[in-house]
């Protein structure tokens, strides 16, 4: 498999342990990072725009990227279906931008499999009660929305160990620098700095073996 220059993460979480919120802090401190826009046939939220938010596309659309295999993975949640294209991710690796895939337990283990060498960043709330009051406090979402969330956080949840990192968001700034230095070491680890400095190495060791 070709190395690339970028790292890949994946940040799973259940609905409104404030994944979304750490990873836009961070990326506003790294210009060299970046989220995935995913594809979802979804209704934009307010405020929400099309190829920032999300790619918002039509069911038969999305089916026909699913057909082609455009997608490292996709599933379908309540309702609506979300895709993660493989090109636009590829692509900015390839350039050394780090990208963070924002999706669930199930779609972490579909990138898996094709991309090995991602790494899991697993995100909980302190506590359900929480949990419940950060859903309700956004506004967003309806009371018989906020009750399925709040059942499918239990199974979520229950996947968290399936992921390289964990973070407890109990504290929003401290949640953010143990992200912060999660994304800095997997940085500076062998395989990261040999496929930016491949080159370097070589001579290196050309060097040291004279």
């Amino acid at each position: 498999m070709q190395h690339l220059a970028g790292n890949l993460f994946i940040v799973s979480a259940p609905s409104g342990a404030g994944k979304s919120s750490l990873i836009q802090a961070l990326l506003k401190r790294h210009s060299d990072m970046q989220v995935s826009v995913s594809h979802t046939t979804r209704a934009p939220r307010p405020g929400e725009q099309d190829g920032v938010h999300y790619h918002f596309i039509s069911v038969d659309a999305f089916k026909g990227l699913i057909a082609k295999d455009e997608f490292f993975e996709w599933a379908e949640v309540f309702g609506n279906y979300y895709g993660t294209s493989k090109s636009s991710i590829r692509d900015s690796l390839s350039f050394g931008i780090d990208v963070f895939l924002d999706i669930d337990w199930q779609g972490a283990r579909q990138v898996k499999t094709q991309e090995a060498s991602a790494k899991g960043i697993f995100i909980l709330p302190p506590s359900l009660t929480e949990l419940e009051q950060r859903l309700n406090s956004r506004g967003q979402d309806s009371a018989e929305v906020i009750s399925k969330r709040m059942a499918q956080a239990h199974s979520e949840m229950s996947h968290a160990d399936e992921y390289e990192f964990l973070i407890i968001n109990d504290n929003f700034d401290t949640a953010l620098v143990e992200f912060e230095r999660i994304v800095l070491a997997q940085r500076n680890s062998y395989s990261s700095q040999a496929s930016k400095h491949s080159n370097m190495l070589k001579q290196l060791l050309a060097k040291t073996a004279n």
